[in-house]
């Protein structure tokens, strides 16, 4: 476990949109949060809050690719919680895919991640997420998704210092 402390993203709500931003920068080129983002054993690694257990259940990070993983929560009974998707693009700078939580599986998202070289070995990562409603996207906001994003992201750092991505 990490003493370092960790930067938090920035979780921004477009004011008419259904849109969520997250912003966030990472000691890491923007090969490495790619990566991060696409191998599904890193990706397994540091996704989602602390306490649950990643499994990947299908990854297949291409452009028409699909994905599926579950979250595991030991103290919640071995509660599962499963998400899926489509990978639409992948290139050096950006990925765009779906994102659907099986138990609202009407809700589907569409999130375009973008990384930006701010050189020094530090990258700038925006994701934005796109939803179907503006009362889905403030559903989102009240579910306690920042402290996955921010729990997450803070193990992601952990893995790039110790050179694992």
């Amino acid at each position: 476990m990490s003493t370092t402390t960790h930067p938090e993203a920035t979780i921004e709500a477009h004011p008419t949109l259904p849109i969520i931003t997250i912003t966030r920068e990472f000691a890491a080129t923007p090969a490495q949060v790619l990566k991060a983002h696409t191998d599904p054993e890193l990706y397994a690694k540091w996704v989602g809050p602390n306490g649950i257990t990643t499994r990947i259940d299908h990854w297949d990070a291409r452009r028409g690719g699909s994905w599926r993983f579950s979250n595991v929560v030991k103290d919640d009974g071995d509660q599962e919680y499963s998400f899926y998707g489509s990978f639409h693009d992948i290139t050096d700078d950006k990925i765009v895919q779906t994102f659907t939580w099986e138990g609202q599986p009407e809700g589907v998202s569409l999130e375009t991640l973008t990384v930006e070289d701010l050189g020094n070995g530090r990258t700038r990562l925006v994701a934005q997420s796109l939803v179907d409603s503006i009362e889905g996207r403030d559903a989102w906001l009240r579910s306690g998704m920042e402290t996955g994003v921010n729990d997450g992201y803070a193990k992601l750092d952990d893995l790039l210092a110790e050179g694992a991505v």
